[in-house]
C-alpha cells in the first residue's frame, strides 16, 4: 500500500490564473496582475509556460520575414504554437502542471524566477 498523499487539487483561483494566461495578451497580463496579488505555484508554472509561447511566436513572426525559407517555415511554427497552446491550455483547465512539449521543461528553467 503506497503512503504517497496525492498533490492537493487547484482551487477555483489557481485555475483561474493558469486558464487565463493562455487567453490572449491581455488575458496574460490580468493573469499577471491577479497572480501577484495572491502567488500559486499552478498559476507560476502556467505563466512561465506561457511567457515561453509568446517569445517562441515572436520569434516566428521574425523568421516569416525570410524570404521564401521563412515563409515556409512561418506555418509551420504557428501551427506548433497553436497545438503547444492547446495541449497547455487543457493542463491549466485540468489543475495540472504538466509541460508542454519540446520546450516545457526548458521554458521552466529559463524563466524559473519569474513570477515568483
Amino acid at each position: 500500500m503506497s503512503t504517497d498523499t496525492p498533490p492537493p487539487a487547484a482551487t477555483t483561483e489557481d485555475r483561474t490564473v493558469a486558464i487565463l494566461s493562455y487567453i490572449t495578451i491581455i488575458g496574460f497580463i490580468v493573469a499577471i496582475v491577479m497572480h501577484s496579488s495572491k502567488k500559486t505555484k499552478l498559476g507560476s508554472y502556467h505563466l512561465r509556460q506561457m511567457l515561453g509561447l509568446v517569445i517562441c511566436g515572436l520569434v516566428g513572426g521574425f523568421v516569416g520575414i525570410i524570404p521564401i525559407l521563412g515563409w515556409i517555415m512561418l506555418p509551420i511554427i504557428w501551427i506548433g504554437l497553436l497545438v503547444f497552446w492547446v495541449m497547455g491550455l487543457i493542463a491549466a483547465v485540468n489543475g495540472q502542471q504538466k509541460p508542454i512539449p519540446v520546450l516545457g521543461e526548458k521554458f521552466q528553467q529559463w524563466f524559473g524566477n519569474a513570477f515568483e
